[in-house]
């Protein structure tokens, strides 16, 4: 892979329904190129698929998070639940370690971020919790 397939990567990753034509403009190659390269990064592997964004996928949150959770016994799935349940947090990971569950958080506020984390600091099984506010995001 070379730098005009990093640029062509990254171009699709802004716009992966970007006609051929405007990404060669764009590159400043040529529209069989472009077709040459995406084939050949497809066929290799290095692109393995396309997906779509939806409006909630792109959501500025202006204040996120990780919250990481001990969990005591075997309330680690009940937790999960209820962590869906809850509208600022966007994911939920199980994880090995230190800690039992990573929930990703998102508020509009310091003040919703904060009573989120009280919410969920309450639920059952909960014996413990970190959270590091997410300050950059670099892609």
């Amino acid at each position: 892979m070379d730098e005009l397939d990093s640029r062509l990567i990254a171009a699709l990753k802004l716009n992966a329904r970007a006609a051929l034509s405007d990404l060669a403009a764009e590159l400043g190659v040529t529209r069989s190129t472009v077709r040459t390269r995406l084939d050949r990064l497809m066929a290799s592997g290095e692109i393995a698929g396309f997906t779509v964004l939806t409006r909630s996928d792109v959501r500025p949150d202006a204040v996120r998070g990780l919250m990481m959770l001990d969990i005591a016994g075997r309330a680690a799935e009940r937790a999960m639940k209820r962590l869906t349940t809850i509208p600022q947090v966007r994911a939920v990971h199980s994880t090995n370690g230190t800690w039992d569950l990573i929930a990703e958080i998102g508020a509009q506020t310091l003040e919703e971020f904060d009573q989120v984390l009280f919410a969920i600091r309450r639920l059952e099984g909960v014996t413990r919790s970190e959270t590091s506010l997410l300050l950059s995001t670099r892609r």
